[in-house]
């Protein structure tokens, strides 16, 4: 019998690797694939679109908020996957009653890459979550931040206006690719309102593509209400994925940094 201890502090035990998984969370599916875990994961969510071949074959067990236990119960999972915030507690707590439920909890880089070991050693993938930290870690020392940072904010809603804080997984991947978050005071995601941008001078305002769809018919608005902001459209994955799409962050917030300094020229 081996026994894991997930980032909340939960204990499961498990007899042997697991031979039946389920995932709750996109960005660990990916990293499931990069795991090499094609045949073992047979249960993932409507919003675990990567890799492709997975979200068009695998079974699909609701959404990460609102989960179909009946047919995660069908598949008779020998280890659930989750998160603390992007998964409902009581849905949890309902299957860990009934299934082991390792559960993540991941608000910076370290604990991304801790998280990305610990399911190498739970799956029995250790030698290739090693190649995959390593290759992350590689890759953000390598990243170059300005000289200065700007002061930025990140949209992750529009009605009302969301914001994230200086607690979260998507504020340490700001702070790596060269922003500053004028928002970092405040806790996990707060409304917030055009006064408060135009108060707190905000030279960059990021629109992401997820979870709310913000796209080049919404940056207009923006452009009219901040004219003094240099509005830019974000990929939401490379901010707030924490699997190993991580390995292609940081090239991407060096192209970022590239188009605002070429725009400003």
């Amino acid at each position: 019998m081996f026994t894991f201890t997930d980032q909340t502090g939960h204990t499961i035990q498990l007899r042997h690797f697991p031979r039946r998984i389920i995932s709750l969370v996109p960005s660990q599916t990916e990293l499931l694939a990069h795991l090499d875990l094609h045949d073992e994961v047979v249960g993932i969510t409507k919003f675990c679109i990567h890799p492709d071949d997975w979200f068009r074959s695998k079974t699909r067990i609701g959404g990460t908020k609102k989960i179909n236990i009946e047919k995660i119960q069908q598949l008779q999972p020998d280890l659930i996957i989750a998160n603390k915030e992007e998964n409902v507690k009581e849905e949890v707590e309902i299957l860990e009653t009934q299934f082991p439920v390792w559960t993540s909890d991941c608000n910076n880089l370290t604990q991304a890459c801790d998280m990305i070991m610990q399911l190498g050693i739970i799956t029995g993938k250790q030698k290739k979550a090693i190649e995959i930290v390593k290759q992350i870690q590689e890759n953000f020392a390598q990243l170059q931040s300005p000289l200065q940072k700007l002061r930025a904010a990140y949209l992750i809603w529009q009605n009302p206006l969301m914001t994230i804080g200086g607690d979260t997984f998507i504020n340490d991947m700001m702070e790596m690719a060269g922003f500053e978050n004028i928002f970092n005071k405040e806790k996990r995601y707060p409304e917030i309102t055009i006064e408060l941008l135009k108060e707190a001078q905000c030279e960059i305002l990021m629109l992401s593509s997820e979870p709310y769809p913000f796209a080049h018919k919404h940056l207009e608005y923006f452009k009219k209400e901040l004219p003094e902001t240099k509005i830019i459209l974000v990929d939401g994955e490379m901010f707030s994925w924490y699997g190993s799409r991580l390995i292609n962050a940081p090239a991407y917030f060096q192209q970022l940094q590239q188009e605002i300094a070429i725009s400003d020229t």
